[in-house]
């Protein structure tokens, strides 16, 4: 009697244990995924990468701008000038690819003209820098029926651009990407010329050739308040004193 009571007993006991152990056990809390990073956010820490030299160079190139308007071809002249007058290594690049589709039946080709600043630095290594200012960035990046989040990204972007490849090479990589899913959500065909490896090839591009530019006179002059604003820097940055993010700012 006693030995079956005492395995009764020891019984209770293990079931007690299990019982007591599972209860006592800590239920694992849900971990949540951390949320992606907005891209304008990433966009501004892109932006906010800055060197006192490209700022100087944006400020110069601003006052350039500022000083005339007029058709592309001769303001990007007119600004490799000014600069070229104030000691800067400047040269106005135009660049040629031929892209394929993803069949490699179809052919694109492209062309595109930017302006090269080579920047020396006299106070350490005596590295030199290039430099890539493009006076009309935000228009590469515009699409067919934007959403309102891609439509946002690109009014984030400036027109006037001012900076090196690396930082570049990271804004095509962002605006392309969203653009992609821009298209998408709207059920729009991704146009080869909408990839990023065609977006890169118009400041990338190894067939690359630098124009020579004779002193001209200023252009446009006489252009209207609005020709000249499309230059300027966007209604929520302000002409006062510099800050990093708006190194590339216009």
């Amino acid at each position: 009697m006693l030995g079956i009571l005492g395995e009764e007993e020891l019984d209770q006991m293990v079931r007690d244990y299990i019982e007591s152990d599972q209860s006592t056990t800590p239920i694992p809390a849900r971990t949540s995924k951390p949320r992606p990073r907005k891209s304008q956010s990433i966009l501004q820490d892109i932006l906010s990468e800055a060197t006192h030299i490209e700022t100087q160079l944006l400020d110069k190139v601003l006052m350039c701008v500022g000083s005339g308007t007029g058709e592309p071809s001769s303001l990007k002249k007119w600004v490799v000038t000014r600069l070229q007058m104030d000691g800067y290594e400047a040269s106005l690049c135009k660049t040629s690819w031929v892209s394929t589709s993803g069949h490699k039946i179809f052919q694109f080709t492209g062309g595109y003209d930017y302006i090269e600043v080579m920047i020396t630095d006299q106070n350490f290594s005596g590295k030199t820098t290039r430099l890539i200012v493009d006076l009309d960035l935000r228009s590469q990046f515009e699409v067919a029926r934007p959403t309102r989040t891609y439509k946002d990204l690109t009014n984030a972007l400036p027109s006037v651009f001012v900076g090196t490849e690396e930082r570049l090479d990271k804004i095509i990589s962002l605006l392309c990407s969203a653009a992609e899913a821009s298209l998408k959500e709207n059920d729009l065909h991704i146009p080869p010329w909408r990839k990023a490896e065609y977006m890169k090839s118009k400041w990338f591009s190894k067939n690359c050739n630098k124009v020579s530019v004779t002193p001209i006179s200023e252009p446009g002059s006489d252009a209207s308040e609005e020709q000249k604003q499309r230059y300027m820097l966007p209604p929520s940055f302000s002409r006062g004193p510099i800050t990093s993010s708006r190194l590339i700012m216009s």
